[in-house]
C-alpha cells in the first residue's frame, strides 16, 4: 500500500513537471489514470533533416516536442493517441541509425535512437503501451494514416513537372502522395478525413485528379476534393500542426541516449498493479 502511494505521488509529479517544461502553451497532460512510463530524446527526421526533439511515452499517448534552455523547458508540443501509432521497423539509413517509422493520421515520420538497444526499448514500450490500452477496451484503432514525406533535400526539383527550385521557386508537399512538389504543381485542396474532417489540405494535381475520379465513380468515400487554393501561397502554410514551418527555425541540439525511468525505478515502468496508479 505504501509502495502505490509512493508511486501515485511521483507519477503524478513527473507528470506536472512535464506539463510545466511546455509552458502555457501545452497541454493539460495529468490524469489519475495515466502513468508516465519513459522519456528521453530521439532525432525526428523533418524537412531539413534529423531534429532533436523530446519524447515522453505515457500508458495512453506519445508526446514529443521541441528542446530548448538544456532540455529543462520545451516548445511545439505535439499529443498523440497511441491507438493511433503504428510502428514499422527499418535498417540504418544513410543519414540515421537504429531508425523506424512512426505512422499517425494527421502525421508519419523517421525517428531514431542513440543504439539499437535503446531503439528497442522505445518500439517494445509503445507497443506493449498501445496492445494494453486497446485490450482494455473503448479506444479503437486508427485505420487510415498519413504518408511520410519526402525530405527537401531529396530533390533538386519538382517530381511532377521537373521544375527546378530555387528561391523563388519554393519547395512543397503533397499531403497525399509526400512528394515535393511546385506551388504550380499543389495549387489544389482535398478533405483527407484521416489529416483532417473538414479543412481541404494540400495535394499534388496527379493526386488531385485521382482523387476526383475517385469520388466521381463514388469510390471515394469521405474523401472531398476541391479547387485552386486561394489562399497565401509562400510556405506549407496549411500544415494543420505548423510543424514543418517551425522546424526550420529549431537551433541544433545535442543528442542524449533517452532515459528509461523503469531501469533506475522498479515501479516505474508498467506493471499490473501500477496501472492505476
Amino acid at each position: 500500500m505504501v509502495d502505490q502511494l509512493t508511486f501515485a505521488r511521483e507519477n503524478r509529479e513527473r507528470i506536472q513537471a512535464v506539463e510545466t517544461s511546455f509552458g502555457p502553451s501545452g497541454k493539460v497532460l495529468s490524469r489519475p489514470d495515466r502513468v508516465l512510463v519513459g522519456e528521453g530524446r530521439l532525432l525526428k527526421q523533418s524537412r531539413r533533416g534529423p531534429q532533436p526533439k523530446v519524447f515522453f511515452l505515457f500508458n495512453d499517448l506519445l508526446v514529443y516536442g521541441s528542446i530548448i534552455l538544456n532540455g529543462r523547458w520545451h516548445k511545439k508540443q505535439q499529443v498523440i493517441p497511441l491507438e493511433d501509432i503504428q510502428l514499422e521497423d527499418l535498417e540504418d539509413g544513410a543519414t540515421m541509425r537504429n531508425q523506424w517509422l512512426i505512422r499517425t493520421p494527421r502525421k508519419s515520420f523517421y525517428v531514431s535512437a542513440a543504439s539499437y538497444e535503446e531503439k528497442k526499448a522505445w518500439m517494445e514500450h509503445m507497443e506493449e503501451c498501445r496492445s494494453r490500452l486497446l485490450q482494455s477496451g473503448g479506444r479503437r484503432p486508427s485505420s487510415a494514416f498519413a504518408v511520410t514525406w519526402i525530405p527537401d533535400q531529396a530533390s533538386d526539383c519538382c517530381m511532377r513537372c521537373h521544375s527546378r527550385f530555387s528561391v523563388t521557386l519554393r519547395r512543397h508537399h503533397c499531403r497525399k502522395c509526400g512528394f515535393v512538389v511546385c506551388n504550380t504543381c499543389s495549387k489544389k485542396r482535398a478533405v483527407l478525413q484521416h489529416i483532417h474532417p473538414t479543412k481541404g489540405v494540400r495535394v499534388c494535381k496527379v493526386c488531385h485528379s485521382g482523387l476526383k475520379m475517385e469520388e466521381e465513380e463514388g469510390d471515394g468515400g469521405e474523401t472531398r476534393v476541391r479547387g485552386d487554393s486561394t489562399g497565401k501561397m509562400g510556405s506549407d502554410e496549411d500544415d494543420l500542426d505548423t510543424s514543418s514551418v517551425e522546424e526550420e527555425l529549431e537551433e541544433e541540439e545535442e543528442h542524449h541516449p533517452s532515459r528509461w525511468m523503469d531501469s533506475f525505478s522498479p515501479y516505474v515502468y508498467l506493471k499490473p498493479e501500477h496501472l492505476r496508479p
